[in-house]
């Protein structure tokens, strides 16, 4: 007797064809799906523990996984979780560490949606997040309450640039019992060691360095420690935080090209930021590797090199609407937020909630890209002149 033949309607889902699958390359293969299938019922299990293996798509495929095992790889920790972006990855350490009732401690030079969800969505869950000046250090002891439960460090800070002594605030967390989450995102968790300065949770938006050409938003969750897997893993496990493979495909691919374009990134900058400090306009040249910069001894100290973004205050006679102008007349300096791409960026900050360091709003942060840095310097010149 004849096998049964499906009908060809069966046959476009549950095919026959084969194909030789002894095919080696460069570039990792990008796995999409949701649906895992097992062999057997007895195989079948939902769980979200990698020793588990492939259980849903929600919990990873080997793309995703690749992605998440080369950047915990790069920044030494125990496991990496990728979220969607920057901003899922700050919510994700928030609701791993934190409860009602519980106190937080944020830097007010922190990424402004940090503080947004702090004082937004946070409070009205009845979790105390408050801000700190970035620079105090050791001191950070005197605020520590009881039912502090999370100190967020992020250094330098967005926009004002302080460089913090990371090492010197996790350990008065510690001894009070509270974990300390950093945004790494600056040094792309390679030029600071994060676990190595005490930090618990290590995050990244992905979508900075290692994208590398703004066409992505991924984020990662970077953790030290086995209690660290476990209670970040349930809440990324219950908040579904599902990433497309084929983002983490480009974020593989940007990995392989992320040194030298850190390298030419940090020269540029540098070259850019000194002519900036020689032009009487500009008072102050917030920049990690220059002593003006707060914090500046701390970055010798603890980083091994610089990158892409900082930021220039304006002289005091510079209004508003003179520094709209000056951004307004730039060409090559796109306008536009985010930063760790191809394409320089420029934006301006006039209204800072900041209690400490606001610069009186003549502050403008800059994205230095890969064009041709005599070329951004003419392009700045132009604009100043104008």
């Amino acid at each position: 007797m004849e096998p049964h033949r499906h009908h060809w309607r069966t046959r476009l889902i549950h095919t026959e064809a084969e194909v030789s699958r002894h095919f080696t390359s460069l570039a990792p293969a990008t796995y999409r799906g949701s649906t895992v299938v097992f062999d057997r019922i007895a195989d079948a299990v939902d769980d979200w523990h990698e020793a588990a293996g492939y259980t849903y798509g929600l919990y990873g495929t080997p793309t995703t996984r690749e992605l998440a095992a080369r950047v915990a790889e790069l920044e030494d920790a125990r496991h990496t979780f990728v979220v969607p972006g920057g901003q899922a990855a700050l919510a994700l350490v928030y609701f791993a560490y934190c409860r009602s009732g519980d106190h937080a401690l944020v830097p007010e030079s922190a990424y402004g949606p940090n503080r947004q969800l702090a004082d937004g969505l946070l409070a009205g869950l009845g979790i105390e997040v408050e801000p700190y000046d970035p620079l105090l250090g050791a001191d950070i002891d005197t605020m520590i309450r009881p039912n502090t439960t999370l100190v967020w460090c992020e250094s330098p800070g967005s926009i004002t640039m302080e460089v913090q002594d990371v090492p010197a605030i996790a350990a008065a967390a510690h001894r009070r019992g509270a974990r300390v989450a950093l945004d790494n995102t600056y040094a792309a968790g390679v030029m600071f060691d994060a676990f190595a300065a005490g930090v618990d949770v290590s995050l990244q938006a992905l979508t900075k360095y290692i994208g590398g050409h703004s066409d992505l938003l991924l984020g990662t969750v970077s953790v030290r420690d086995e209690a660290g897997y476990e209670r970040v893993g349930n809440a990324h496990n219950l908040l579904g935080m599902a990433v497309s493979p084929d983002d983490c495909a480009l974020a593989l691919r940007g990995l392989q090209t992320l040194g030298v374009r850190l390298d030419r990134l940090e020269q540029s900058t540098l070259t850019v930021a000194r002519w900036l400090k020689s032009q009487p306009a500009i008072a102050l040249v917030l920049h990690p590797a220059l002593p003006d910069c707060p914090g500046h001894e701390i970055w010798k100290r603890d980083f091994t090199g610089s990158t892409s973004v900082f930021s220039i205050v304006f002289d005091e006679g510079w209004t508003r609407q003179r520094i709209e102008r000056f951004v307004d007349g730039l060409r090559l300096f796109k306008i536009g937020y985010s930063w760790g791409g191809v394409t320089s960026l420029a934006m301006m900050y006039p209204a800072l909630p900041r209690a400490v360091r606001h610069y009186d709003g003549r502050i403008v942060r800059l994205n230095v890209g890969l064009e041709e840095p005599d070329d951004l310097i003419a392009d700045l010149a132009s604009a100043l002149k104008a």
